[in-house]
């Protein structure tokens, strides 16, 4: 099972950030990057098949290809913004975590555009 691949690697990262705290301390955000990635990459699998899903059911209900992109790329920026985030409080720089959370709500605004103005289409023709 992947996860506990993801644990047991967590775990050991874990071990080695306390054990560098005490010695060389500015090495942990090194070490932290490093298991992120690795996590994230042994997670892309899982996305894959998540996307292959998202594209047959989209494919099976005649959705539009552009709907399915727009969440696909919401999901994504979301996704490395929580992953940007979470690396940026590890190293104490809160506030350049909380910039990267405006700047990644700003961009799944801006990617929601063709879904918002789509519906927004949608009520106009519904009134009167």
């Amino acid at each position: 099972m992947d996860i506990v691949k993801i644990i047991g690697i967590g775990l050991v990262a874990l071990v080695i950030i306390i054990i560098l705290k005490q010695y060389k301390p500015e090495f942990v955000i090194y070490v932290e990057l490093i298991v992120g990635i690795i996590i994230l990459s042994m997670s892309f699998e899982g996305i894959y098949a998540i996307i292959n899903l998202i594209q047959s059911y989209s494919n099976r209900m005649a959705i539009s290809s552009k709907f399915v992109v727009v969440l696909l790329k919401v999901t994504g920026i979301a996704i490395l913004a929580e992953f940007g985030t979470s690396i940026c409080k590890d190293a104490g720089e809160s506030s350049i975590a909380t910039k990267i959370e405006i700047g990644s709500k700003i961009m799944i605004i801006t990617t929601s555009i063709p879904i918002i103005s789509s519906l927004l289409e949608t009520i106009l023709r519904v009134l009167p």
